[in-house]
């Protein structure tokens, strides 16, 4: 979501005559976005902030601000830690993009320029937030309190961006939400209907969107997934833990019952569905047993991607409020390691059923003289052509599977329309 929103105001800073230069000690204006979902990513906005503090002593008048969710509603210790800071720019402001520029830049008219050659966005897959902010209060996290209460962006707003996007070379959009499942309850709409409008837009060969929560995916939301071919059948489901007693004390409203359940439903509706979810370890009070049902969880589900993380407790929310941080930090290492160790068996069998079957696959660029892009499914894979395939979606036959990618051949004679309404591109 940093990453769509510096994006935006990057776009916006470009319309008003801004260029991006390559070193931060020749920027006139720096904005950046922070994160601290987790202990480590606080330090690391930090450690960027020292380094931006520096070239601004250097440069008296670079402009600095801060943005992101290290914007509190009270930025006196923020002004204080870091003075170097001209602005904050808060995620919880409903103030759009474009105003937010003209205030930073202290702009006495708006205004645009149309540049001659309008800059491709480089990056094949762009992410797109259509909401800011949770209602929801999960114990471990501190978004809500950063971001405030859910708000979702006008439909007519985000399909703009995305049509704008697919003008600038984009072929893939992710719609982004805290729970993006529930995007529209507060204005009258919903993702399903958001999802076919995106659809509509002739540039635009696939659409993502994450994250969802257990008690959100509605069967409806299942229907789009299925039946609009733009949209990928790929999920991020976060369950966090296998253990019920776990995720009582996580706030997460559902049992590991209602989960699996849930999961059998969504693969019945969407046969070719493809599973991520994340899980968090050395949850405050998490016994081995505890631990041991979470690893016994993903044995069952079998998820095509797990994303794990250590728990680390954030000032402000109720566990840490509640409990101790009790599982030793060595622990915690260890539990990561085991889920990775499983996941890592069950992800290069899932990848292994791929091989022999023929991919379409969205090229996103090379690396390391091979072109690579993802499957509908999300699945990276790698293959040779002296082509230049950027941007097209193309047939790759999987002809071998680790946990991580898979490695193929190119299918010729490559089609010259795969997906149904996606432009051609000249290669």
């Amino acid at each position: 979501m940093n990453t769509a929103d510096a994006r935006r105001i990057g776009d916006e800073l470009e319309a008003v005559g801004g260029m991006a230069v390559p070193h931060l000690e020749d920027a006139d204006i720096v904005i950046l976005y922070s994160c601290v979902v987790r202990h480590a990513a606080q330090e690391t906005v930090h450690n960027e902030l020292i380094r931006v503090g520096q070239a601004k002593r250097q440069r008296p008048s670079m402009r600095v601000a801060l943005a992101g969710c290290m914007v509190e509603d009270d930025t006196v210790e923020l002004a204080r830690r870091y003075p170097f800071i001209d602005r904050f720019l808060s995620p919880k402001t409903d103030l759009p993009v474009r105003d937010q520029v003209v205030d930073l830049l202290d702009l006495d008219e708006r205004y645009r320029v149309d540049p001659s050659d309008a800059e491709r966005v480089g990056l094949v897959s762009q992410p797109v937030t259509i909401s800011q902010g949770c209602n929801r209060r999960c114990t471990y996290c501190v978004i809500p309190f950063r971001r405030g209460d859910e708000r979702s962006r006008h439909p007519r707003e985000i399909l703009r961006e995305v049509r704008s996007l697919g003008q600038r070379g984009a072929k893939e959009v992710v719609l982004l939400g805290q729970i993006v499942d529930r995007y529209g309850k507060d204005i009258g709409t919903t993702l399903g209907q958001l999802l076919a409008e995106a659809s509509e837009v002739d540039e635009i060969a696939r659409i993502r969107f994450l994250t969802s929560y257990p008690v959100d995916f509605d069967g409806p939301l299942m229907e789009a997934v299925a039946t609009l071919p733009k949209v990928c059948e790929d999920v991020n489901l976060p369950v966090q833990a296998g253990d019920d007693a776990v995720l009582r004390r996580m706030a997460r409203g559902y049992k590991t019952m209602f989960y699996e359940r849930l999961v059998d439903e969504m693969r019945s509706v969407i046969p070719r569905l493809s599973l991520s979810t994340d899980i968090i370890v050395g949850f405050c009070g998490e016994l081995e047993a505890q631990f041991e049902n979470t690893l016994a969880l993903l044995e069952r589900v079998r998820f095509d991607v797990v994303h794990v993380a250590m728990y680390s407790p954030r000032p402000g929310t109720a566990s840490a409020r509640l409990w101790p941080d009790d599982v030793p930090q060595e622990e915690k290492k260890r539990r990561l390691h085991e889920v990775e160790r499983v996941q890592s068996g069950i992800a290069g069998e899932i990848n292994g059923r791929v091989v022999g079957t023929t991919q379409d696959v969205l090229v996103e660029g090379q690396r390391k003289g091979k072109w690579f892009g993802r499957t509908r499914n999300n699945k990276l894979l790698f293959f040779s052509s002296d082509r230049d395939l950027a941007g097209l979606v193309v047939p790759v036959e999987a002809t071998g599977a680790s946990s991580w990618s898979l490695q193929g051949q190119l299918v010729d004679p490559v089609p010259t329309r795969i997906i149904p309404h996606a432009p051609r591109i000249a290669s």
